[in-house]
């Protein structure tokens, strides 16, 4: 267990350190796997009220040590939110501090969680649920009410489930889980996903509730042409084909791809072609128009919270705009390419106004003339009219879907263009 502990300090030191999404090791086995995701997982979910509690165990000013911060952090994770042994817990932060730094900081750190101990049930009696940072929180406030934003924040608190897409292309009896509006089914699911029946058969794929969305908002697109940018890991490529659409697909990772590839040949589906390009470079030399094209826009990724909960304590408003200006170039490069009365069909992953709402609009006031805006709330059943709104949008906050046990935060716009 204190190699578990080690690794799991070692993984949560560098997600923080270096801002970047949580990278799990694939040499454990599911059991060691699922007690590292859970530590770090749940750790992060509460991050700023467990700072503040070790803050109120410490002599004013005092400063903590990189080694020690990190540690009493996991450490009073355990304690307060897990079932482990507070002895066993102790002893191993303790240990893995004299390790990686020295005695003095160890003896600290074992002094911290005592304190922190004694007091564990005040304290998770006492947790308000507070899980966005200062920044991320702010990013928010910027368009959402603070009721709103604290609901979001309340949603995004537990693990999400194991959502899918079945292959329309195969008929055979897939995983028992919710179905949910649209044909999504949800799965209460801890294993490895490879081992879940009809996987190796290419019956179903992962894809978010949410995610499944966007091309499930256009109509009968069987023989039509489609492009999919930015398209691994390919779980709307594979909509698309399945679908009966002819799917070129890009992306500029050939690593992405490879996965994509492999993807798409477990499913059985076959695009017409895949091509490792940036999309920019791609849509300026191509002279081929498409029935659609499928931007699924490089985005601050604020709406994958949910799954991705380092993602609350390292987003900022920079992030937004950096990737808001790239999302205006890729529209503005994937207008010429789709074929008169043919559809652009925008999406990101982001709660940010910035890269949903005010972009299309922004897009729309520069070429009034060559878009309509499809009104999506025609396209939604009536339960899911809530994720729509005035403008036809597609607006999905994690809280909005609590009756189906929450979901993504995920923005949608399909276009039609008329060039005549």
């Amino acid at each position: 267990m204190n190699d578990l502990r080690y690794i799991a300090l070692q993984i949560f030191t560098q997600t923080l350190v270096e801002q970047q999404l949580i990278n799990l090791p694939n040499n454990l086995n599911e059991k060691d796997l699922g007690f590292i995701r859970m530590l770090l997982y749940t750790a992060l979910r509460h991050l700023p009220y467990i700072q503040k509690i070790i803050q109120k165990k410490l002599t004013r000013n005092m400063r903590i040590r990189p080694a020690a911060k990190y540690a009493l952090i996991l450490g009073t994770t355990e304690l307060v939110y897990m079932s482990s042994p507070d002895y066993a817990v102790i002893n191993s932060y303790v240990s893995l501090v004299k390790k990686i730094s020295n005695r003095f900081t160890a003896g600290f750190v074992n002094a911290v969680l005592r304190k922190i101990n004694l007091s564990k049930t005040t304290i998770l009696t006492e947790d308000s649920g507070e899980f966005f940072s200062v920044d991320f929180r702010s990013l928010l406030l910027k368009h959402y009410p603070a009721k709103t934003v604290s609901a979001i924040e309340q949603a995004c608190l537990s693990e999400p489930l194991l959502d899918i897409t079945v292959n329309d292309k195969n008929s055979a009896i897939c995983p028992l889980g919710q179905i949910l509006p649209l044909g999504t089914l949800r799965l209460n699911s801890k294993g490895k996903i490879s081992n879940l029946p009809d996987y190796q058969s290419g019956n179903w794929w992962v894809q978010d509730f949410s995610s499944s969305l966007a091309v499930k908002m256009l109509n009968n697109i069987h023989g039509k042409t489609a492009l999919d940018l930015c398209a691994a890991p390919g779980g709307k490529t594979a909509q698309l084909i399945s679908a009966g659409a002819q799917v070129t697909a890009v992306d500029i990772s050939a690593y992405r791809l490879q996965t994509l590839q492999q993807n798409l040949q477990r499913l059985h589906l076959s695009p017409q072609n895949i091509i490792c390009a940036d999309a920019l470079d791609y849509l300026a030399t191509t002279s081929q128009k498409f029935d659609i094209v499928l931007l699924d826009a490089p985005c601050s990724a604020t709406g994958t919270v949910r799954r991705h909960p380092e993602i609350a304590h390292f987003k900022t408003a920079e992030d937004v705009s950096r990737q808001s200006n790239l999302q205006r170039q890729l529209l503005e490069a994937s207008l010429p390419k789709v074929a008169d009365q043919g559809y652009l069909l925008y999406c990101t992953c982001s709660l940010c106004p910035e890269e949903g709402e005010l972009q299309i609009n922004d897009f729309i006031s520069r070429h009034p003339d060559k878009i309509e805006l499809v009104n999506l709330s025609n396209r939604l059943p009536e339960e899911l009219k809530i994720i729509s709104d005035s403008q036809g949008f597609i607006r999905v906050l994690p809280h909005l879907m609590k009756n189906y046990g929450y979901a993504d935060g995920f923005f949608i716009a399909l276009l039609k263009i008329n060039i005549a």
